[in-house]
């Protein structure tokens, strides 16, 4: 995937000691398949053209992250056909903004324990999920929404709630999906809580395809 991606990483709320992990991870994809990565904690970085990057990753945001102005530009981006990523907590992020509820398409709503379980690969056509095996077994907080993505989303993933204690949405529970924007692209996964999730090689391949579905694939030069 050509170009840059930019990846935020600022909190407001609860913040997650794997950030460093997760964005060394990133970087290290990068620069294994050859696009730039730029990190910032800085809302300022979005209040100007973001047309520069194939993709804009929140990656375990949390709170408010972003300037009124920062709020128009990446709807803007967006919208006229860039990428946007969401990592785990970036469901815990902007909850104040309907668009962002819209663009990501879910809520964070409450998760139980740090726990091992299964994830259900749905759709293995994905880029982000064609590698896995139907049966993903992971460890996680196992992130509720409410309410969970509507008709526009795609749903790739699923957790099975037998396999841990502690779910509340029952046998249609989604964890990763994607949407069409305007003509935007978006994709979620609520996985990623750990460090040592950014060392699982699986996980890493998870997170390249869904950045780049959400760039349009290798060919991306820029929105």
């Amino acid at each position: 995937m050509a170009n840059r991606v930019l990846v935020h990483t600022r909190t407001t709320a609860y913040r997650h000691d794997s950030i460093p992990a997760a964005v060394a991870a990133v970087r290290s994809l990068g620069d294994t398949h050859g696009f730039d990565v730029v990190a910032t904690e800085d809302p300022g970085r979005f209040e100007g053209s973001l047309d520069a990057y194939a993709a804009v990753v929140f990656l375990s945001t949390s709170g408010d992250v972003l300037t009124p102005e920062g709020r128009i530009r990446l709807a803007a981006y967006v919208e006229d056909g860039g990428g946007f990523v969401g990592v785990h907590a970036a469901a815990c992020t902007e909850y104040d903004w309907p668009y962002y509820g819209e663009l990501l398409g879910a809520r964070f709503d409450r998760h139980p324990d740090l726990q091992p379980g299964r994830a259900l690969v749905a759709d293995r056509t994905h880029p982000a999920t064609r590698h896995l095996p139907p049966v993903w077994e992971f460890t996680d907080e196992w992130y509720d929404f409410r309410p969970g993505p509507d008709s526009s989303a795609r749903v790739l993933v699923r957790a099975d709630e037998s396999s841990y204690e502690g779910g509340g949405m029952g046998d249609d529970h989604p964890l990763v999906w994607c949407r069409e924007q305007g003509a935007g692209r978006s994709f979620y996964t609520a996985l990623g809580h750990t460090a040592q999730a950014y060392e699982d090689p699986d996980f890493r391949a998870h997170l390249l395809g869904g950045i780049t579905w959400a760039a349009r694939g290798p060919a991306a030069s820029g929105h």
